[in-house]
């Protein structure tokens, strides 16, 4: 595979390539600056909310992959850079899950550009809870049927709370998801039209 980790340890971030990437996120050199550090922050974000341990490793590993597929890239690719970041960050992710001995769930990818919107407001809007609330939510979504129930009793236990407050807690933290991925999609929409 192309993008294996053992490859890509090969390969590292040149002063080039960094500059062909920034330049690819904008043409002005500090508007691609500042975009670069936001795409950076939301990548940490993303990982450390999704439970990795590495965040900020995952993230610069996210970042050398783009910029090494880039030349190849940089002519064809549409849209906006950042969604391209957010896709090698789900292959990245599913890598770190399959070495880690529990995985959490990974969101649906997108499939078409209705898909894309959501996707990326959900993550915005993973990106915004606490570490510890967003760790919550994905992992009680986590399991189904018999082992969804098992998994919850274990997830009480290991917090000290009772089942039905699990609920409860589990609960907010979707419904204050759902409010900021429905505010997310409605201002998408407004800029768009």
């Amino acid at each position: 595979m192309e993008n294996s980790p053992a490859r890509n340890k090969d390969w590292s971030l040149t002063q080039g390539s960094f500059d062909q990437l920034l330049l690819w996120l904008d043409s002005d050199r500090e508007i691609s600056g500042r975009k670069y550090e936001g795409i950076r922050t939301r990548l940490i974000k993303l990982f450390a909310c999704r439970g990795c341990a590495e965040s900020e490793d995952l993230a610069d590993e996210c970042i050398n992959r783009v910029a090494k597929k880039l030349p190849e890239i940089v002519g064809t690719y549409e849209g906006d850079p950042t969604l391209y970041f957010y896709g090698v960050a789900r292959y990245i992710h599913q890598e770190y899950l399959r070495k880690r001995p529990v995985p959490l769930p990974e969101p649906i990818p997108p499939t078409d550009a209705e898909s894309e919107h959501e996707y990326e407001c959900l993550s915005h809007c993973l990106e915004k809870l606490p570490p510890d609330s967003c760790k919550l939510v994905l992992e009680y979504y986590r399991e189904e049927k018999k082992a969804k129930i098992d998994h919850r009793k274990e997830m009480a236990l290991r917090l000290g709370i009772a089942v039905n407050a699990l609920r409860i807690r589990a609960h907010r933290i979707r419904g204050s998801l759902q409010e900021c991925v429905q505010a997310c999609l409605q201002r998408q929409q407004f800029e768009r039209v």
